[in-house]
């Protein structure tokens, strides 16, 4: 059935119009009308009204012995409007009807009955029908009453999708925004490591270690995700540190040393201030990652549970990849050597808990006294 531009009808059972794009719903649906009623002569003339004025396609099928049968016979024929006679004594089939078209969003049910009284007709609308009607009704009152319900059904499906639609673009616009912060907190801590790693290399591979260890530790997903992206900017204050200190080969002062510190601190200032979950674990790991299980550690001199896990995490993972790759003041260790050496700092340097999940990341149980 067509009603003014819109057309009804090929609903699935999530709600959504099967196959058809927003833009062509109304030009390329159709009108399902379920008619619910074991008298023949009127399922006919029902029928013959609706089918003869153009309101789309009518099925009939008879209301059967099992009402839950019923009720699952209609939905799925995935109807736009539903005409019931619940048959003397029998609301059942009703109430059953109405219960499994409720899911779908306001599926019109129109109830005929040969007996009328106030007390059915208050029963069926308490049900949930949409209106009540006598039989065997008039031909036009029939056809204006199946119009109005089909323009009912109409303008709500066409809200849904509306709304949906809405949904859909906040929700693709979302993640477009999402993909841009990720790939600017990449590129800025590509930006911190420029001048000792100019691949960039380093701060992804410390943020992906660093999520593989947070995983095992037995982070929910979001979390793990988060420490992904924070991780990478651990080093971001390196970008107030001169390159006579770090860029030195031939190791540092105590005074260089004291300034290359500092780094913790800068990195801390410039994350400071975001309500960004993202930015508030990145702010933490950046003043953080240098401090030390044994409380021997640096800016704050922290220890143990004091440090947050995800300082204590990158702990690890940062020293892990500066020992396995090259550096200005030194030349890449073997694999096996740096596993080792975070292995014997378990306890002093860093989280026994963590090192345990960081060797089962990299395939190397930990080595329990007997």
């Amino acid at each position: 059935m067509q009603i003014g531009d819109l057309q009804l009808g090929g609903w699935d059972r999530s709600g959504r119009i099967k196959g058809k794009q927003l833009a062509n719903l109304w030009e390329e649906r159709y009108s399902r009308i379920v008619v619910v009623d074991s008298d023949a002569e009127h399922v006919a003339r029902v029928r013959t009204i609706l089918e003869s004025s153009g309101c789309g396609e009518v099925i009939d099928l008879p209301p059967g012995r099992s009402p839950s049968r019923l009720a699952k016979r209609v939905e799925d024929l995935c109807p736009d409007l539903v005409m019931i006679d619940p048959g003397e004594g029998r609301f059942q089939m009703l109430e059953g009807v109405q219960n499994r078209l409720a899911s779908n969003e306001l599926i019109p049910l129109l109830v005929f009955s040969a007996t009328e009284s106030p007390e059915m007709r208050r029963h069926a609308l308490r049900l949930g029908a949409a209106d009540f009607m006598a039989k065997p009704g008039d031909h036009d009152e029939i056809l204006l009453r199946c119009r109005n319900f089909l323009n009912m059904r109409a303008m709500h499906v066409e809200l849904r999708e509306r709304a949906r639609s809405l949904e859909d673009q906040v929700f693709r616009r979302t993640c477009a925004l999402e993909e841009s912060k990720a790939e600017i907190l990449a590129r800025l801590a590509m930006a911190s490591e420029w001048r000792d790693d100019d691949t960039g290399e380093h701060t992804k591979r410390v943020g992906e270690l660093s999520a593989l260890i947070a995983k095992e530790l037995g982070w929910n997903d979001e979390d793990v995700r988060t420490i992904a992206l924070a991780a990478p900017l651990h080093d971001l204050g390196k970008i107030g540190i001169p390159d006579s200190i770090l860029l030195s080969a031939n190791g540092l002062s105590k005074e260089e040393f004291e300034t290359m510190k500092t780094h913790t601190k800068i990195g801390a200032e410039i994350l400071a201030g975001s309500r960004s979950p993202l930015l508030e674990m990145a702010e933490t790991i950046a003043i953080s990652h240098h401090e030390r299980w044994d409380g021997r550690g640096y800016p704050n001199g922290l220890a143990g549970r004091d440090i947050p896990q995800c300082g204590r995490i990158v702990a690890v993972a940062d020293v892990y990849d500066a020992l396995t790759h090259d550096r200005p003041y030194k030349r890449a260790w073997p694999l096996e050597e740096a596993i080792a050496e975070i292995r014997k700092n378990s306890g002093a340097h860093f989280d026994p808990a963590v090192v345990e999940a960081f060797l089962q990341v990299v395939g190397q149980p930990s080595r329990r006294a007997a």
